[in-house]
């Protein structure tokens, strides 16, 4: 069974993710009804499906959260070093996100930490004294092995677990600033200049926002996936429902996530449910402001540029993968499908080139 809710749900109750035999969750589920977190709609417990798929849908939730934590802190990164705000600040901020469309337990709990000051050493606030190294337990690393094993993309999930990994090479940051600096690169953080704060500040919401939906469309379409290989038969919509109190990634928008697939069980992606769908074309604007800028400002922003790539990706309907699919084929014969008619084709892609330069080189001057 997953379990999800830190010690908060330990003491409140948790967001409970019971699988295996639906004949033993039968026999349980009036005393996890009462142990799990209680909800508008009830409690934040429901069967899964069989086998694994409670564990399952635990770690996907871990993934999700991955995402949704790296999201914050480059929120946090962009506002602290290209806004020049401070720890007062940000925690106003935060807490007033929490009061709107990003209400959440994460940003609520961001929003506590900027106001705790050390007590150490009496002096700043003890976020600023914490060493930039993050720690981690496995479940993000899984989440992305099993989407790349099915075949679901899952960027900003990837973006956070590769965060991780850099966070955890301090000295050789340290050592690379250091050369990097002698060699002439020019540090634009903390170079504030003239910024518009209530736009940067409006403009990381939505962005923050926006980079959010596709985090949690990428771990849906993963549980999706895993539901069709093992019949699990998951009820996404379900799922949204349970995680809404309880667990480390409760939030309000969890509520509108299963409105998406309570009108629609089949939803491709959660991107293109009409109501997220109109959300994200308001908000891609501001988002690419905020990753445009970051960049500008050497500021990596790895997790929002993913979500903004997959957004962009996603909807397209041509890819230059034809390009791809012709390189293929040319080193590696290895076929290719054309727009225009069906079936299979492979073309001697050098022996055309070179007839085709030699064509043009044979053209008599105009």
């Amino acid at each position: 069974m997953g379990v999800s809710g830190g010690e908060d749900g330990a003491r409140n109750g948790p967001s409970l993710m019971p699988g295996g035999s639906h004949r033993a969750y039968l026999n349980i589920h009036n005393i996890l009804e009462k142990v799990a977190a209680q909800v508008d709609d009830g409690p934040c417990v429901t069967y899964i499906g069989e086998g694994g798929s409670g564990n399952f849908v635990k770690m996907v939730h871990n993934g999700i959260e991955y995402g949704d934590m790296q999201l914050i802190s480059e929120a946090y990164d962009v506002l602290k070093n290209v806004g020049g705000l401070g720890n007062e600040e940000l925690a106003e901020i935060f807490g007033e996100w929490n009061r709107g469309e990003l209400e959440s337990f994460l940003i609520e709990i961001t929003s506590d930490i900027f106001k705790v000051e050390d007590e150490e050493t009496g002096n700043g606030h003890l976020v600023d004294k914490i060493l930039d190294k993050t720690g981690m337990k496995g479940t993000g690393k899984w989440t992305v092995q099993q989407a790349a094993e099915l075949s679901i993309a899952a960027p900003t999930i990837a973006a956070s677990l590769d965060s991780r990994y850099m966070s955890g090479l301090k000295e050789e940051r340290e050592a690379a600033a250091e050369i990097f600096e002698e060699e002439g690169l020019k540090e634009e953080i903390n170079n504030v200049g003239a910024v518009d704060k209530k736009r940067l500040i409006d403009d990381v919401r939505q962005a923050l926002y926006a980079s959010k939906i596709c985090s949690y469309a990428q771990g849906m379409n993963l549980l999706r996936a895993k539901s069709m290989e093992k019949v699990w038969g998951l009820n996404l919509g379900e799922l949204a429902r349970i995680w809404k109190g309880g667990c480390i990634i409760r939030a309000v928008f969890l509520d509108r996530i299963k409105q998406a697939y309570q009108r629609n069980p089949g939803l491709a992606n959660l991107l293109v449910d009409p109501e997220f769908a109109k959300e994200m074309v308001q908000r891609q604007a501001a988002w690419r402001r905020v990753v445009g800028l970051a960049i500008q400002k050497g500021i990596s922003v790895p997790g929002m540029s993913a979500s903004l790539q997959y957004f962009d990706t996603y909807r397209r309907g041509r890819l230059p993968a034809n390009l791809v699919q012709a390189q293929r084929d040319y080193f590696g014969a290895h076929t290719y499908e054309r727009i225009d008619r069906p079936g299979s084709y492979h073309t001697e892609w050098s022996k055309l080139a070179r007839k085709a330069e030699y064509s043009s080189n044979r053209k008599p001057e105009v």
